[in-house]
């Protein structure tokens, strides 16, 4: 402890050597500068045993891309690795009409994201330092400007004489210009990437703030090798230390059902590294340190959000589509089910115990996981969103719709649209395949272990969502559209649901001040200015949360819902 409040305490006196006489030598303001780095953000972690607190102030985001085939020519001539790509919607207007891409709309946005992608060159061979650096970037360690991941000195010293803020900057990962196949290599210049950054910023403002991540497909694998195997090398925590929040797109933690991984490996001698990375038995083995099982030991769960898709009909390789049909998953009861994204299932999309949420896209291609305006607004509600809420299950009953000849199976899903956005946050349908359930008796309340589909937790989650006060309409209230739907299916027919027993929409408002309050519709009275509480059914308070009723032909329901808020920094905490 003595060692400990002694490097804390010269802190202060680092931040004026940056500049002084004192640090005239690149040696000491290296020293300097990996003092600032354990500075604010750090150093709180080195004095407790657990992680460090989440934040939701803006911080450098980095794009990371996946891609698993054979070749990776055409990828590498990308400059923004698809990023770049959106998706125009016709018969839609104003913000709902065209979605410009991850780049361009971080940009566009409110946080004013500037590009600093060509800052960083990633090259297959080992480069040189160049012969004269300038005086100014002297303050970085000299290994930046040389190897296989270097940073562009006239670049980097645009970029310290901008006056952009380094911590609303865009970073793309571009892996696969280094034509290495290995994902050991991925990962060490994944942590080289952010070291980089995390350095630039100490040099700015004095601080070394973290960095949030957006991940597509196999490029989530590459930002659990570096969490995993990379940080590891440089600290217990160091993971913890660098990264604030995940977000994976369609990304296979568990791998890919149909494991070809063994019959590409004679296509491309130098790819069987990384292909074995989607084999599902390498993914849950516990020996495996790069195993998802593994995963929660490096970084903490509730920092992770996994974006898992549904829509398997629109995926442009329907070989794919058909494979994840043929390999079934265990439980989902064979060729009745394909509930994958056209190449991920939606089981190997996510993590226990992680933050999930479900959009009806496609793995790539248009309209796409990568490039669906739904991924954008998730994401961004994720890293800075001040309203945490979530749904679960009380109690269900079913009182119609049972076969008498055949085997009823029932299903629930709930579909969550917040007021502002012209589409779903969270869908569950009979198409998207990804309904609670089977239950085979009239209580929706059967045990975890019985359903193909399980709660997203033990205790009946449904939805873990994250909300902005700032993208709502007012600044005091949020309003969000649950949708939910009950269908049955014959065990003995093929097809997700034969019959549909119930399908109602109700609104969910939260009035946030002076205190919260929660009510419930069934239109959208809320809008109706002074009398909007008239025909509004005020919800039970209850341990834990606020409880109302969901009915109608054939179905009751008792849900919960938690809303807590989200502080600048640190864990939510209910709302009082």
């Amino acid at each position: 402890m003595e060692l400990v409040s002694k490097l804390l305490g010269s802190l202060n006196v680092a931040r004026g050597l940056v500049e002084s006489e004192i640090a005239e030598s690149a040696e000491c303001r290296q020293v300097v500068i990996g003092l600032l780095i354990v500075d604010r953000f750090g150093g709180k972690l080195m004095l407790n045993s657990g992680w460090s607190d989440p934040m939701r102030r803006p911080l450098p985001v980095v794009l990371v891309r996946g891609f698993g085939g054979t070749d990776t020519a055409d990828e590498r001539r990308l400059t923004y690795q698809g990023f770049n790509d959106g998706s125009v919607y016709p018969q839609k207007r104003g913000e709902n009409y065209i979605y410009e891409g991850l780049i361009l709309r971080f940009i566009k946005s409110d946080w004013r994201y500037h590009d600093t992608t060509n800052v960083i060159g990633y090259y297959a061979n080992q480069m040189m330092a160049p012969p004269v650096i300038p005086d100014a970037l002297k303050v970085f360690d000299p290994s930046f400007f040389q190897g296989k991941v270097i940073i562009d000195p006239a670049m980097a010293l645009r970029l310290l004489r901008s006056s952009d803020d380094p911590c609303h900057s865009l970073w793309v990962f571009r892996y696969y210009d280094l034509c290495d196949r290995q994902f050991s290599v991925y990962g060490e210049a994944l942590v080289r990437l952010i070291e980089f950054i995390r350095a630039l910023i100490a040099i700015k403002q004095d601080c070394a703030p973290k960095v949030n991540i957006i991940a597509h497909s196999m490029g989530g694998l590459v930002v659990r090798e570096a969490i995993q195997r990379a940080y590891p090398k440089r600290g217990e925590l160091a993971a913890d230390r660098a990264i604030n929040k995940i977000v994976t797109l369609g990304t296979p933690h568990k791998g890919i059902s149909f494991q070809l991984v063994r019959e590409f490996r004679w296509l491309n001698l130098e790819s069987a590294n990384e292909l074995e990375h989607f084999n599902p038995d390498n993914q849950k083995d516990p020996n495996n340190d790069a195993a998802y099982v593994n995963f929660s030991k490096h970084f903490p769960l509730d920092r992770l959000l996994c974006v898992v898709g549904t829509n398997y009909r629109s995926y442009a390789n329907q070989g794919a589509a058909v494979l994840n049909r043929l390999f079934a998953a265990t439980g989902e009861d064979g060729l009745n089910y394909n509930r994958s994204d056209g190449l991920v299932k939606q089981s190997s999309a996510q993590i226990e115990g992680a933050p999930r949420t479900f959009l009806h896209k496609p793995h790539g291609g248009f309209d796409s996981l990568i490039s669906a305006r739904e991924s954008f607004e998730v994401a961004t509600r994720f890293f800075w969103g001040d309203v945490r809420s979530r749904l679960r299950q009380v109690s269900a009953q079913i009182k119609r719709g049972f076969d008498l000849f055949g085997k009823s199976e029932f299903f629930l899903g709930v579909s969550v649209k917040p007021r502002g956005v012209d589409f779903d946050l969270f869908h569950q349908s009979k198409e998207a395949e990804n309904c609670y359930g089977p239950f085979r008796s009239s209580d929706f309340s059967e045990d975890f272990s019985q359903l193909s589909f399980p709660w997203a937790d033990h205790n009946r989650l449904i939805w873990e969502g994250f909300l902005n006060t700032g993208s709502s309409m007012t600044q005091t209230d949020l309003v969000m559209r649950l949708e939910f739907y009950v269908g049955e299916r014959d065990l003995f027919g093929v097809g997700f649901s034969d019959n549909l027993v119930f399908s109602k929409q109700y609104y969910v408002r939260a009035i946030l001040q002076p205190t919260l309050q929660m009510y419930l519709y069934t239109g959208e009275e809320f809008a109706d200015g002074d009398d909007h509480l008239k025909s509004a059914t005020p919800m039970r308070k209850v341990e834990g949360g606020w409880e109302f009723d969901v009915s109608g032909t054939g179905f009751f329901g008792t849900y919960r819902i938690e809303v807590d808020r989200i502080p600048e920094e640190g864990q939510p905490v209910p709302f009082v």
